[in-house]
């Protein structure tokens, strides 16, 4: 099992921005696919971005896409959301997760074993 740390969340106004970060229990993160989830009350668990295990390449959810930019930085153990244009309807819980490669779409929350307990983030209109 890998251990996830989320933080940086916070209460913040729309048009504000957040950057979270997620501290990894591996050396190595460029060997595993790291994802961003998010869960806001009553709604089911949904996809926000992800990075691939074995290159830069991202993916984004086209609510967020434009808006939010995912990172990894091996030296770090770390993956950063760095949230631009928050919006209210972008409050939720979000979490990270980690996985190994694998055919089922990075966006699917099953391709990830290890998740983060998560951060709050709040979007004030």
């Amino acid at each position: 099992q890998v251990q996830l740390v989320e933080s940086g969340g916070g209460l913040v106004q729309a048009g504000d921005s957040l950057r979270l970060s997620c501290a990894a229990s591996v050396r190595t993160l460029r060997f595993r696919t790291m994802g961003w989830f998010r869960q806001a009350p009553g709604k089911e668990r949904e996809f926000v971005s992800s990075i691939w295990s074995d290159s830069d390449y991202t993916e984004y959810s086209d609510s967020v896409k434009g808006r939010f930019t995912l990172s990894r930085d091996d030296a770090k153990n770390t993956v950063y959301l760095q949230m631009n244009s928050l919006k209210p309807e972008d409050t939720a819980i979000y979490y990270c997760a980690s996985g190994l490669k694998s055919t089922i779409s990075i966006r699917t929350a099953r391709a990830y074993t290890d998740w983060g307990q998560g951060t709050q983030v709040t979007v004030s209109s």
